[in-house]
């Protein structure tokens, strides 16, 4: 693994994708730094970082279209996978480079609370609790892209899909408001989002009898409580979609100023989740 990081971290930078990613963010960190923070005298720095949140929608694509997509269409995966590397190995060694690169970035933006301190009042403990949560935020957003990567041999596919699903993330908590209410339209809306998810275990596995199976499963579960108690399902749509609001849970860091514990467990289980979707579906194109 250390080997696939190594190398991966040294081709962001020999590109000049690693470069353009940091100086792009720090551009506009320091644009934000400048207006809330020291051009308005506010003393949240952790304010500054939801301007942030909109940047990342574009610059974040462009960091993880290639990290495996590029390997399929040049087909140097088959070196990849064909190395004593495992594949959970392969896909760590390509993200941790990833955040390492992003984490540069993060570097950057703490030592803004210190350049507040000097100037007046500061408050650390809130600052860089936000910028934690920020931190892990862009690490739930890489893992994103990178399994998008893994489905693709096109960079520019990669790179779109990746920007549709994080500005959906970003429109999410505004899109609860117009989830049905009523205990059909939540059904419905649950066996669409089920259904969704098999076809997804079924692209990164090819086991069309688990499919098969979670389908009917999910139905039958969701024909049972819609005909038995249906009072379970209203309001439900929204109730459980709301949960993954992941911007309202680093806007809970920034404007109520709470170390959300269960939002940051939140971001990290999404993190495994994906990373283990893209070790499933390169491990899919290793045995195919």
């Amino acid at each position: 693994m250390a080997a696939i990081y190594k190398r991966e971290l040294k081709s962001y930078f020999y590109s000049m994708t690693g470069c353009i990613f940091i100086a792009f963010m720090t551009l506009f960190l320091g644009i934000y730094f400048m207006s809330y923070n020291l051009g308005s005298g506010y003393p949240y720095f952790s304010f500054s970082l939801t301007g942030m949140l909109s940047i990342m929608m574009f610059s974040i694509p462009v960091l993880t279209m290639r990290s495996l997509s590029d390997e399929r269409r040049s087909r140097t995966d088959q070196l990849l996978l064909t190395s004593p590397v495992s594949v959970t190995g392969i896909v760590l060694g390509k993200y941790l480079s990833m955040i390492t690169v992003f984490a540069a970035t993060v570097l950057v933006a703490a030592l803004c609370p210190l350049i507040i301190m000097a100037n007046g009042t500061a408050y650390l403990a809130a600052d860089y609790a936000s910028l934690l949560a920020y931190f892990l935020l862009g690490c739930v957003y890489i893992s994103i892209g990178l399994f998008l990567s893994s489905l693709t041999e096109s960079q520019i596919i990669a790179a779109v899909s990746t920007f549709g699903v994080l500005l959906l993330l970003f429109l999410w908590p505004s899109l609860m408001m117009f989830l049905p209410t009523t205990a059909s339209g939540c059904a419905v809306g649950f066996f669409l989002i089920w259904t969704a998810a098999v076809l997804i275990i079924l692209r990164v596995t090819d086991w069309a009898a688990l499919g098969f199976v979670l389908e009917a499963a999910g139905a039958a579960v969701l024909a049972v409580l819609y005909f038995a108690k249906p009072s379970l399902l209203e309001h439900s749509l929204s109730d459980v979609l709301g949960k993954l609001a992941f911007t309202d849970v680093f806007q809970t860091f920034v404007a109520d100023h709470i170390l959300d514990i269960g939002g940051l467990l939140l971001y990290v289980s999404t993190i495994i989740f994906f990373i283990f979707l893209t070790v499933l579906s390169v491990e899919k194109r290793r045995w195919s």
